[in-house]
């Protein structure tokens, strides 16, 4: 005992030497987790000697920031605002009760740990200009006599934004016109309309985009369109905000008198983080603005909001008008194809000698002479139906030719 306690003061005075400390998740290609979900790994330690420590402990934090400086040449106080949503702290390793002292023998060591995400919404993880929302896990080794050591891993949460709820089915629709000019020198109107047939989409899927664009101007014009997001914190009372081009298109020129129509001009969304509508420090928004563009004017600026969700659209949704114009517009070849009235087919008298036609077709029945008498004939006489079907197929001639011998014909190659 007394030798144990000698190593273990002995290890202690040199503290030994860690060759490496790592931390690994028991799942290294999930990309992001959730609220409720289970956060597993090891804490992997290396002794390349006898290692003394106080305690191994694990800590697992996550918190939104936004914090920002006083202007240039200004002496206003730094704003910053602080939001906490998770704190977890376990102990991997301790020495027994009553003694202060663990001693690791050297070689490498694991030490599991497991973890619950609280059940409550999380907000998913961001970094921005002005803010951050981050989330890491944390080994920490506390040494006796020497400074702790420590390992962090950053985690990765998304707060899931299902697009098939009914509020971002619903389609939104603008319109704006806008004189161009001032006063008495006006050169006409430019007005614009658009349309996208729901509100949430997701990173990857294209939004087709419907608008009508009519130019009583003088001018040309351009019509585009770009995909926003608009960063907004508050900090102290103070609010910055940030917002950047994330995707657009361009499309045609339109000339003066002229109008142009998108019938779904797609719009790709690039990877980009989803909508963060859930935190009161950082927020992040998106929306999609089909703009105009005219020389010598401010330009004309429709933006419909958007929500960019986690879960995708699985085209079970409730039906909407605009889904179901645009399905009855993409079915409008059907009444293209056919026309106002069916040709009938060909008459049979048409189509046989008069030969075959007498043979097959009895005397049509004379009606009787009714007189001063008001009748009918017993069964009713239709005329597309009055002749008799086709002669049955035979292999034998019916009619076969006077010439009963036929002189065999040869081939000269």
């Amino acid at each position: 005992m007394g030798g144990e306690a000698g190593s273990a003061a002995a290890a202690a005075g040199s503290e030994g030497r860690v060759k490496s400390l790592g931390l690994v998740f028991e799942d290294e290609r999930k990309g992001c987790y959730s609220s409720g979900e289970t956060v597993a790994g090891h804490v992997l330690l290396e002794a390349a000697e006898p290692v003394a420590l106080r305690a191994l402990r694990l800590e697992a934090q996550g918190r939104a920031t936004a914090a920002w400086g006083p202007s240039a040449g200004a002496a206003a106080p730094a704003a910053a605002s602080e939001v906490e949503y998770l704190n977890v702290r376990l102990c991997l390793r301790e020495p027994p009760a009553g003694e202060g002292i663990l001693l690791l023998q050297p070689g490498k060591h694991e030490f599991p740990f497991s973890f619950q995400l609280p059940s409550e919404p999380l907000v998913t993880s961001f970094t921005g200009k002005y803010g951050s929302i981050q989330y890491c896990v944390r080994a920490v080794l506390e040494r006796p006599q020497a400074p702790d050591q420590s390992v962090k891993r950053e985690l990765q949460v998304v707060s899931h934004i299902d697009v098939n709820t009914p509020a971002l089915l619903t389609p939104v629709l603008k319109t704006q016109e806008k004189m161009v000019g001032c006063w008495l020198f006006t050169s006409g109107p430019v007005s614009l309309s658009a349309k996208i047939e729901r509100k949430g989409y997701c990173n990857g899927e294209a939004i087709p985009i419907y608008a009508e664009i009519e130019n009583c101007s003088s001018r040309l014009i351009v019509p585009k369109a770009a995909i926003f997001q608009t960063q907004t914190y508050l900090a102290s009372g103070k609010t910055k905000t940030v917002r950047l081009m994330v995707a657009n298109v361009r499309g045609n020129h339109i000339a003066s008198g002229s109008t142009d129509t998108w019938n779904g001009k797609t719009l790709k969304i690039p990877p980009v983080t989803p909508s963060i509508l859930d935190c009161c420090i950082i927020r992040v928004d998106y929306s999609l603005a089909v703009y105009i563009h005219i020389p010598g004017a401010k330009k004309l600026m429709l933006e419909l909001p958007l929500v960019i969700g986690t879960i995708p659209y699985n085209g079970f949704g409730s039906r909407n008008s605009s889904v179901a114009s645009h399905f009855m517009m993409d079915m409008s070849w059907l009444t293209l194809t056919l026309p106002e009235q069916p040709e009938a087919p060909p008459n049979y008298a048409d189509v046989v000698s008069e030969e075959e036609f007498s043979r097959h077709v009895p005397p049509y029945p004379q009606p009787p002479n009714c007189e001063g008498e008001s009748c009918c004939p017993m069964f009713a006489c239709i005329q597309e139906f009055r002749f008799q079907p086709p002669p049955l197929y035979s292999e034998v001639d019916p009619h076969p030719s006077d010439v009963e011998e036929t002189e065999p014909v040869s081939f000269i190659l």
